[in-house]
């Protein structure tokens, strides 16, 4: 896994060895970021839910974000984002919550103009999660919400305020854009 475009192109990033993790693939991520850079006006605050070896918010870094917060729950993951962030110099802009989302989404408290999720395809509560995200004050009206999921799972086509926009599919992997309503 690497750092597809800008700042750290090319930077190897380190991940979990076993399977406990499903790291969005360099075509999913690139489809990410090229929705993104067509979409999103607003790179100063990113989201990275989920984070796992935090390659999303390492690039979404990498391509110009002022900062980004990583959630991750496990502590060895939470070792390798330091890790990642350290390797790309991208530490000083960063910050890890090592814990789970739903308390992460109880305590943070300012806007972001980007929040990526790449929840485990196994989690059929995220739905649940995407509805506290909807309600919390961490969606602007310009925020942009990714979510990667299985193609075996759909998403709502609403959640509180958020309402999906596009929805692709890469292989084993769908992209749902959700916007705020306005």
């Amino acid at each position: 896994m690497r750092v597809i475009a800008g700042k750290a192109k090319g930077h190897i990033l380190k991940a979990l060895k076993r399977r406990a993790t499903r790291p969005a693939t360099d075509l999913v991520r690139g489809a990410i970021f090229s929705i993104l850079e067509n979409t999103a006006s607003e790179w100063e605050q990113v989201l990275d839910l989920f984070s796992g070896s935090g390659a999303l918010g390492i690039e979404a870094l990498s391509r110009g974000a002022d900062w980004v917060d990583f959630v991750e729950h496990a502590p060895q993951c939470c070792a390798i984002i330091k890790q990642n962030l350290e390797k790309t110099k991208f530490d000083a802009q960063a910050h890890i919550y090592c814990c789970g989302v739903a308390k992460a989404l109880s305590f943070l408290n300012k806007e972001y103009g980007i929040i990526l999720m790449d929840p485990p395809y196994a989690n059929t509560l995220i739905g649940n999660l995407v509805e506290q995200l909807a309600a919390s004050k961490l969606v602007g009206t310009n925020s942009i919400v990714v979510i990667t999921h299985s193609p075996h799972f759909s998403l709502q086509p609403a959640y509180a305020t958020l309402t999906v926009t596009k929805e692709y599919r890469h292989g084993d992997s769908c992209i749902a854009i959700y916007r705020k309503e306005k």
